[in-house]
């Protein structure tokens, strides 16, 4: 579970995690352990989505406000750490994607669009705690944005769109209910969280937990260096992941581990990929060998076994009636005496000198 919540932290390309588990087993503690972990990072202040670096590379593409800022020698960015955005489950769909802002209405009598979580959520890490109980409309919202990196809202004559790229952790205990397939797909990383079998593991759970509740400063302040040294080292290795390539032979690898598997989503094996990059980035190594792709792939290959089997082998057998019916059909054309075929695009009996 640790790995796969750092190998998120590290490289926002693996799509996300899902924490599958029964309840009390700390998925929901160790997703928000990463707080003091994560990284500082650029966050844009254009309402449109403008980005610093497109200053330099595409200035031409970025918004009016933008363009004028920078003409006056203002920032369109600012540095902060990434955060954790949580979306809690009595979430209505307007504190989801955005919606009139009442408090315009009341003092301005005049309608002005208000945006909701998911614009917090561009460039950190929106969490979702139960995220198998999600209502529908908030799942599809959240499918959207995550497949487009842009959440566009349309309200009576309200209409507006921001950007919305993050990184999705979700948790779930599978007894209550199965998660959708389509936003079980935009998931990179599943993780089957068990709880500590020992004896002195559930002890020590047991401790950490009262010396927290009788002095939580303290107890923070007794891990302080080792949070510490575990962000430098995230923060180190998102900067190198970029520059972290993967080894002819651990690139086969990976690919002809999805094919052993009969897994059919190409997401797989990009998912893997980019998994295997941020391990070996945080093991600060240049390169990524076949071991760290064999490390990962329990992570990014987890439930990714198609349910279609059945539906392909039906379409299969189809496709061979449709074939023997067309050459019965054929057959039967020639023996009526069918027309014959056209020769230089005219029939052969009437071809003239």
């Amino acid at each position: 579970m640790k790995d796969a919540l750092l190998l998120a932290a590290v490289n926002p390309r693996v799509q996300g995690v899902l924490l599958i588990g029964a309840k009390g087993t700390g998925k929901t503690t160790a997703a928000r352990g990463l707080i003091p972990l994560l990284p500082v990072i650029e966050h844009s202040t254009c309402q449109f989505g403008c980005e610093p670096s497109m200053a330099l590379t595409h200035p031409e593409d970025l918004c009016d406000n933008c363009r004028e800022k920078l003409a006056r020698g203002e920032a369109i960015s600012f540095r902060d750490a990434q955060k954790i955005v949580e979306l809690p489950l009595n979430a209505t769909i307007d504190d989801v994607v955005g919606g009139a802002s009442v408090r315009a209405g009341l003092e301005q009598q005049r309608l002005r669009f208000e945006p909701g979580l998911l614009a917090h959520a561009h460039h950190n890490i929106l969490y979702i705690d139960e995220i198998n109980l999600l209502d529908e409309a908030i799942v599809d919202a959240i499918l959207d944005a995550a497949a487009t990196g842009y959440c566009v809202v349309r309200r009576g004559r309200l209409a507006s769109s921001y950007p919305s790229e993050f990184v999705l952790i979700g948790s779930m205990n599978p007894e209550e209910g199965e998660l959708r397939p389509q936003i079980m797909d935009r998931i990179g990383l599943r993780v089957n969280v068990s709880s500590c079998s020992t004896l002195p593991e559930r002890l020590e759970i047991t401790h950490r937990m009262r010396k927290y509740r009788d002095d939580p400063v303290g107890f923070v302040e007794n891990y302080s260096t080792q949070t510490l040294r575990a962000a430098e080292s995230i923060e180190r290795a998102r900067r190198a992941v970029a520059e972290t390539e993967l080894s002819p032979e651990a690139e086969r690898s990976a690919v002809a581990l999805t094919s052993e598997l009969g897994i059919e989503s190409h997401r797989a094996e990009i998912v893997l990929m980019e998994a295997t990059r941020a391990y070996a980035a945080i093991d600060e190594r240049g390169v990524a060998e076949i071991a760290d792709v064999r490390a990962v792939a329990p992570l990014a290959l987890r439930r990714r076994k198609s349910k279609l089997s059945g539906f392909e082998e039906a379409a299969r057998k189809e496709d061979e009636d449709i074939a023997s019916a067309i050459k019965r059909v054929s057959g039967s054309e020639q023996v009526r005496g069918a027309p014959t075929p056209r020769a230089n695009g005219r029939r052969k009996d009437r071809v003239k000198t």
